[in-house]
């Protein structure tokens, strides 16, 4: 598990399996070592034996979840919002950027499953059994310590805040990429002002949620506000009722055309 939400809303889904839950930290190793996470987790599965493993899906959990189901030969199911117990196991995807359900059988011993982020409202329940993992750790394998975290780097923006923001450059899926986003955190960096995105960009996994702006994301106010690549849409919903200067870059002609 890792702290916040979204490992919360996987634990929610966890629960309506019923039966014992277990949890392994994600910081159970420090500098964070995903190799070294997915060995534990493979030894702490097999020592259990639970019948299933679920983890947020987050850039951290799907790396993980991929590698452990590489080492134990294991299909992989990332970004579910749902996943009912059988054999096999009944999944439903969020798939290209959140425009397509996908609807699939999980036929495995021991069913890998990563939740999609902000699907599932958080309930409460049991608290899973903290797995001690400290033997696992001295034990490690030192080529699983050879993918390290080794520093983190503080975004262009400064640490403004998105909420509070007078400025916000915000992009949508005509960006591409999550490297497409580097000219717009370059332009929000020069601007003293804060990066958004849309729905569609957090769900393909570009840009953290806490990003997004609209009705499902950060509700903003900011004095100035370009939408670079966003649906027309999406650029109303942005700023409901708010007077703003608003610049528009939307490089995608033929979504122009269609006046989305």
């Amino acid at each position: 598990m890792e702290d916040g939400e979204a490992s919360l809303q996987a634990l929610t889904l966890a629960r309506s399996w019923e039966g014992p839950l277990h949890a392994v930290h994600a910081d159970a190793v420090e500098p964070f070592a995903p190799d070294a996470i997915a060995a534990i987790l493979q030894r702490s599965a097999d020592d259990l034996n639970v019948s299933a493993v679920f983890a947020a899906g987050t850039d951290r959990g799907n790396d993980i979840m991929a590698r452990l189901a590489a080492r134990a030969g294991l299909p992989f199911a990332s970004n579910c919002i749902a996943a009912t117990p059988g054999d096999p196991v009944g999944v439903v995807r969020s798939r290209w950027g959140g425009s397509l359900l996908e609807t699939a059988a999980l036929h495995s011993p021991r069913p890998l499953i990563t939740v999609a982020p902000y699907t599932f409202r958080v309930t409460e329940g049991p608290a899973p059994i903290v797995v001690d993992v400290k033997r696992l750790i001295d034990e490690l394998d030192p080529r699983d310590l050879m993918v390290r975290v080794s520093d983190h780097v503080a975004p262009p923006a400064g640490g403004v805040s998105l909420a509070e923001a007078k400025v916000v450059v915000s992009g949508g899926r005509g960006v591409g990429s999550k490297e497409g986003f580097a000219i717009i955190e370059e332009l929000a960096g020069l601007l003293g002002g804060a990066v958004g995105c849309s729905r569609v960009v957090t769900s393909a996994g570009w840009r953290p949620h806490s990003d997004q702006v609209g009705q499902t994301g950060t509700k903003i106010a900011p004095e100035l506000y370009i939408a670079c690549a966003h649906g027309r849409l999406q650029r109303r919903q942005a700023h409901p009722g708010h007077q703003l200067r608003r610049r528009g870059a939307d490089h995608d002609e033929r979504r122009l055309r269609r006046g989305r």
